[in-house]
């Protein structure tokens, strides 16, 4: 059958549409009030937040690096100054993928898988964010054109001129002023992050390491506007550094070529003061190294040559070598037994070659196995007697021994401004007991009373010890700085001065040491033959290895390593002290015969004129009025 056909309802139909378009034009209306709302909240409520964050993706703050204060020796002499030199830096956050980008400067500039390593360390190395890392120094012109040519494939990239620290007396002054070299983790975590940003360089020894933050100045910066792809388009504000302070040493460069000449090539350690001042005039510790290579990274194997050598020229004699002072400390002994009232200048004591405790068989030996017979103060001064020294020794115990060693700055770090500086060793009691678990005996304060035994000492500290008898016990610590900046350093912590009860002990020890250099009986005579000063001095032996009791010292049954170091202080003119001067020469056997002749010539060279003649500073000729005229 049929189906009807059914009639359209066009009303039906309308009211369907009208209610689609009715909640077509609410969703609209809905969505259009969501959009509305979302961007009032972004522009209105957030306007503060995403200026900042719009700001910060177009204007960008740079640290500017401070310029490095410069060093100079005391008469102006630049031992440190800061040369220009390209670098190529690498910026992380615009490098995209940085491992490739590494590949292809490794690549351009036909570099080792090395190097390649290198650069990826130096890449992940704390840092700011968009702080640019320096990871190739020293460019080449040749280099810096291939980066040129192949820009496009290294975003991130650049060539950066910059100062780079550089040492014009080489290894002259290698271990007093040191050298810098890269920031390390351990040591970014200890330095002000602000401060040092843009800084990729720090002290790492000597006055560089001990006066960094003078040296270092303080850090500026620039607001700069850059693109998308972060190039500079310009600067918006610029706040300039502040440069580091200058340092002027009081070492003097003539006296240190003249040291290491006077040295000789040998391995060893000079070390010359100011006794009035406490100024150091020259510091040097055979062999030495060129601080250059360790500024922009020294390669592996220069190192390894270095570190691995025997004769250690990266160790520093003068503030790290502990050696026995052996009779050096003689001088500072002898102060002890007059100041305490064991001993006066008259005392004698026999000497048949050897002493012997009370009680005891042992005997401990004279350098002179016939001996010298009576001797007093004076004579044991002059002729290093062992005898004498050993009963003194004896006579004073341990305790009193110790602490006035002590006075003299033997055990402690006697310097102003050099963190390296080791404090040595000076036994006593307490120390054994602690150390060895042991008791004290006596043949060791024996042995201690003519520089042997536990006692270690620096040449440094020998040197001090002889300023103190120079000074007549006014305390001047060494130090290295003479002005920072045109200020001289402040002594923050000064020591005691030594007060004996009799000042003119002080003579009694400076004329016997004087006997040492002028008597006609003294050990080194021959190192002041034709001398037109006065000298003060002590020589010493320091033992390498012990020998057998009864035995004699014999050169050719011992390596030449194994032989015993020569050791003398000195000062002269000995009336005025201007100069203090302690020399050790490793394995160089004889203190008199072979450092005393170093000292001789070191003294000269501060005390003679070019012309031969001693200084009219000093005592000598005053100038005549016609050189006064011509240098006025």
């Amino acid at each position: 059958m049929t189906q009807p056909i059914r009639i359209k309802d066009h009303e039906k139909d309308a009211r369907l549409v009208r209610a689609r378009v009715v909640f077509g034009a609410i969703l609209v209306v809905v969505l259009m009030g969501v959009l509305i709302a979302r961007l009032y909240f972004l522009q209105v409520i957030q306007y503060d937040y995403h200026s900042t964050l719009s700001e910060n993706n177009r204007v960008h703050v740079q640290p500017i690096p401070p310029t490095r204060g410069l060093i100079f020796d005391r008469n102006g002499v630049v031992v440190a100054d800061n040369r220009p030199s390209f670098s190529l830096s690498m910026t992380r956050e615009r490098s995209g993928d940085w491992q490739q980008v590494l590949d292809v400067i490794v690549e351009v500039l036909q570099l080792t898988p090395e190097d390649r390593v290198i650069f990826e360390k130096r890449m992940k190395q704390g840092r700011r964010p968009f702080e640019p890392v320096p990871i190739l120094f020293e460019l080449t012109e040749e280099q810096i054109a291939r980066i040129a040519v192949n820009q496009f494939r290294l975003p991130g990239v650049e060539v950066v001129a910059q100062l780079v620290r550089h040492y014009p007396q080489g290894a002259h002054f290698a271990h007093s002023v040191g050298y810098m070299g890269r920031i390390n983790e351990k040591e970014l975590k200890t330095l002000d992050p602000v401060n040092y940003s843009g800084t990729h360089h720090i002290g790492k020894t000597g006055i560089e390491r001990f006066y960094e933050p003078e040296l270092h100045g303080q850090v500026g910066y620039e607001e700069v506007e850059t693109n998308a792809r972060g190039r500079v388009l310009r600067v918006l504000k610029r706040t300039d550094p502040i440069p580091g302070k200058d340092i002027v040493l009081s070492l003097d460069i003539k006296l240190q070529e003249a040291a290491e000449m006077a040295l000789g090539g040998r391995r060893g350690a000079v070390v010359a003061l100011d006794p009035k001042t406490g100024e150091v005039l020259a510091m040097v510790s055979q062999p030495s190294f060129d601080p250059n290579l360790f500024v922009t990274g020294i390669s592996f194997k220069a190192y390894a040559e270095l570190r691995d050598s025997i004769d250690r020229p990266l160790f520093n004699r003068v503030l790290r070598g502990l050696y026995p002072p052996g009779s050096t400390i003689k001088p500072a002994v002898a102060i002890a037994g007059l100041d305490s009232g064991v001993v006066t200048a008259s005392s004698r004591v026999y000497d048949p070659g050897y002493y012997m405790l009370p009680n005891y068989d042992h005997k401990y030996r004279n350098w002179n196995r016939s001996g010298d017979g009576y001797v007093d103060l004076d004579t044991a001064i002059m002729r290093s007697n062992d005898t004498y020294f050993y009963d003194l020794a004896h006579k004073l115990g341990i305790d009193r021994l110790s602490a006035y060693m002590g006075k003299f700055g033997l055990g402690q770090k006697v310097s102003l401004d050099m963190f390296e500086e080791s404090p040595g060793l000076m036994p006593s009691r307490e120390w054994k007991r602690a150390t060895r678990r042991q008791a004290w005996f006596p043949g060791e304060t024996l042995i201690l009373g003519i520089g042997q035994g536990y006692m270690q000492a620096t040449p440094l500290q020998l040197a001090q010890a002889t300023a103190l008898v120079a000074n007549k016990g006014v305390w001047n610590r060494p130090h290295l700085a003479k002005t920072i900046e045109g200020e001289k350093p402040v002594d923050e912590n000064p020591i005691p001065d030594i007060v004996l009860r009799d000042p003119s002990d002080w003579a009694k020890v400076n004329h016997g040491m004087q006997q040492v250099m002028h008597g006609a009986r003294g050990t080194a005579r021959k190192a002041a033959a034709g001398a037109q000063y006065r000298i003060a001095g002590k020589s010493g032996t320091a033992q390498v290895v012990a020998i057998k009791q009864g035995e004699k010292y014999d050169r050719s049954k011992v390596q030449e390593r194994h032989r015993d170091h020569a050791l003398f202080v000195g000062f002269a003119p000995a009336d005025d002290p201007k100069i203090v001067v302690s020399v050790m020469v490793e394995n160089g056997e004889s203190g008199s015969g072979v450092a005393a002749p170093v000292v001789r010539q070191i003294m000269d060279a501060w005390l003679l004129a070019e012309d031969g003649k001693l200084k009219p500073e000093y005592g000598g000729p005053p100038s005549s009025p016609e050189v006064t005229a011509r240098e006025e």
